[in-house]
């Protein structure tokens, strides 16, 4: 294998690492806003419950 090669190959491994980490974090924030839709805060409403 080449320099080049190999130069190639540990950045496509490196996207893919990246790639990966991005789309877990997006899911677990996705999963976080999903999971207590009541819980969010908004101008005209009292606080969030304790339980948020």
């Amino acid at each position: 294998m080449t320099g080049r090669a190999q130069k190639r190959l540990a950045i496509a491994g490196a996207v893919a690492v990246v790639a990966v980490f991005v789309a877990a974090n997006a899911h677990f924030l996705n999963a976080a806003l999903r999971s207590q839709p009541d819980c969010i805060l908004r101008a005209d409403a009292a606080p969030a419950k304790r339980a948020c």
